[in-house]
């Protein structure tokens, strides 16, 4: 399990190359002396974290949802983020700014509510099936017996799959978030092996949800077991993916979107609070 847990890949985030001393510099004389200049210098610096976090958002979506518009959405969580964060506290800014970033981006999506009702309802009417099939049979329940138990054929699931497939980007992102209220979250997936992470507060929360989801994703067949571990944790695209595996990019994608929802079941079920997709 333990190559399924390291911290995700950041390759694909090319931050500009500024001596950590200037950033020190200008954490400090934006938090100390209120510098708008230095607040500026630091979106700058960071703008890269939107680009990267916009990009893997969209690569699930619809082609009707612009990318750019998420960009633009991402660039407020990112202010939101230099404004909140606490250099003092121990973790890395980071970290901290891609969960607010990601979050900015899912709550304007949730907002406009770009998902048909008809859509959530049948991605919470498969969630049903596999906790029920699950608990029944104590295993993961195949495709036919999904099928049979929603009295639709195998194809039918199928394509269900890939209708549901960008709800279940979202909704995966809001499961990993971790923490007190919704100005202190930090997202789950990007600091399972941050050893800097010292928050009390958060660090019991971690540790109970990580063992329940390290539990949930080695019982995965392996091949969504492999998808959640390049895409979350080496930063692949479903596209890339498909090249590993030799198969389709839409394959991928339900492969994807069955693995999250099997997940979202363990954790559910170890946190009955949360959000429904």
């Amino acid at each position: 399990m333990s190559s399924h847990t390291r911290a995700p890949s950041r390759k694909g985030v090319p931050l500009k190359k500024e001596p950590g001393s200037e950033i020190k510099t200008l954490w400090t004389e934006y938090k100390e002396e209120d510098s708008q200049d230095a607040r500026d210098k630091l979106i700058l610096h960071y703008s890269p974290l939107v680009k990267y976090v916009a990009g893997r958002i969209s690569a699930n979506l619809p082609q009707n949802v612009d990318t750019a518009d998420l960009i633009s959405y991402g660039i407020f969580g990112l202010i939101d983020a230099i404004e909140k964060f606490e250099p003092s506290r121990e973790i890395k800014f980071e970290t901290y700014a891609i969960a607010r970033i990601k979050g900015a981006i899912i709550d304007e999506l949730r907002s406009l509510d770009w998902v048909p009702r008809s859509v959530r309802h049948r991605a919470r009417q498969l969630e049903k099936a596999y906790i029920d099939l699950e608990n029944q049979h104590k295993r993961v329940p195949t495709d036919e017996e999904v099928a049979a138990y929603m009295e639709i054929s195998v194809q039918d699931l199928q394509d269900l799959l890939t209708q549901i497939s960008s709800t279940s980007i979202v909704a995966l992102e809001e499961l990993w978030s971790v923490g007190g209220d919704k100005d202190d979250k930090v997202s789950l997936i990007d600091t399972i092996e941050d050893t800097s992470s010292q928050d009390p507060s958060l660090m019991f929360e971690f540790a109970e949800i990580k063992e329940v989801l390290a539990g949930a994703i080695d019982r995965l067949p392996e091949r969504e077991k492999m998808i959640i571990a390049l895409y979350y944790y080496e930063g692949l695209t479903l596209r890339e993916i498909g090249e590993v595996l030799g198969v389709t990019e839409s394959r991928v994608s339900q492969l994807h979107t069955k693995a999250i929802l099997r997940l979202k079941t363990k954790l559910r079920t170890a946190r009955p609070t949360l959000p429904a997709t």
